[in-house]
């Protein structure tokens, strides 16, 4: 943080106030989450991380502006509305009269036991499957980008390079330049079908961060939540590489399975709003799992989690060496259990 020490105290003084009311408070590296009875307020942390910045009290509420807007794509019920903050005789109220002095974002409170970063082996067929329809209907729903200029992909190979060595010796320094080197290579290579494909359309405003810790299963479904709102280059991608967030996911976290009916029911839904170049992507598939997997090894690791860290980073370098591919021929007459 800098040059923002008269905000930061407004700021904790909220959120001393608003702690006082809450059952649950829990805390992330830019945001503060107070869980109240069925209601989650969500207040952004006056913090400049370059790619992130909330240092400002405007930048905030543009944050959760941003954030309502953009999550009700995916889970409306949960993201309810935008609160000012106000002071009066040296009260805070929400909603009060006169200038805000906050800005919070009031969610539906959820089970944090039923986000599926918690509970990979709930993730059966039939869950895979809504989970890859939902990506797929979100990607033929969502607002192409056709100018020119970086996306999400390209932006990460690079930005990861530093966290990832930073992240070391956990995640083993040799491994992990070796990883760097082989995503830039891959982005060098790939560059030219991303640029095509973002001019035929596949490059959208999406999620950005689909991973298991941002999904939940509630009444049987899965619901997304939490989508990069604070960047426009972090959620402009090739919905290919939103989509490997999950595949991702699941594979490093043993569930081929689920890896497997993901992709497959993402494919298949996509098909019905893109044209047959949709499949032209899978060339990338394996680059866009790479980088996904060194996200949650940096992420993992700044955590604490360093065997979790470590899993992402090999899972990282089995994405850039996937085996060779193979044709299996099965016969038998009908009802010999082929299938």
């Amino acid at each position: 943080m800098s040059g923002i020490g008269a905000a930061v105290s407004a700021w904790d003084e909220v959120a001393a106030w608003l702690g006082g009311q809450a059952d649950v408070t829990i805390e992330t590296s830019c945001a503060r989450v107070f869980l109240a009875g069925e209601a989650a307020w969500k207040i952004k942390r006056p913090v400049d991380f370059g790619f992130l910045d909330f240092s400002s009290l405007e930048k905030r509420r543009t944050a959760v502006d941003r954030e309502l807007q953009l999550n009700r794509r995916y889970s409306g019920d949960i993201y309810r509305g935008v609160r000012k903050v106000t002071r009066r005789d040296g009260a805070f109220r929400l909603d009060g009269g006169g200038e805000a002095v906050e800005w919070l974002l009031e969610m539906r409170r959820f089970d944090p036991a039923a986000v599926l970063g918690e509970r990979p082996e709930a993730v059966d067929a039939a869950l895979a499957e809504a989970i890859g329809r939902l990506i797929g209907r979100a990607h033929i729903d969502a607002p192409a980008v056709f100018e020119p200029g970086p996306d999400a992909w390209l932006y990460t190979v690079d930005s990861n390079v530093e966290p990832l060595i930073r992240s070391c010796p956990p995640l083993g320094r040799a491994d992990a330049r070796r990883i760097i080197e082989a995503t830039q290579a891959g982005r060098a290579a790939l560059a030219p079908l991303v640029e095509a494909r973002r001019l035929a359309g596949y490059r959208r405003l999406c999620h950005g961060d689909l991973h298991l810790g941002n999904i939940l299963l509630e009444d049987g479904k899965p619901v997304a939540f939490d989508c990069i709102e604070f960047s426009d280059v972090l959620g402009r991608m090739d919905i290919a590489y939103d989509a490997a967030f999950p595949i991702m996911d699941l594979c490093v976290r043993g569930r081929p399975e689920a890896t497997n009916a993901v992709l497959n029911a993402w494919l298949d839904e996509a098909a019905r709003g893109f044209p047959a170049s949709l499949w032209d992507g899978l060339a990338a598939l394996s680059q866009f799992l790479s980088v996904r997997a060194c996200v949650r090894a940096h992420v993992s690791a700044a955590s604490g989690e360093a065997e979790m860290a470590r899993r992402y980073l090999a899972g990282a370098e089995g994405f850039l060496s996937p085996p060779a591919p193979r044709l299996t021929a099965i016969g038998g007459y009908s009802g010999t259990g082929k299938t």
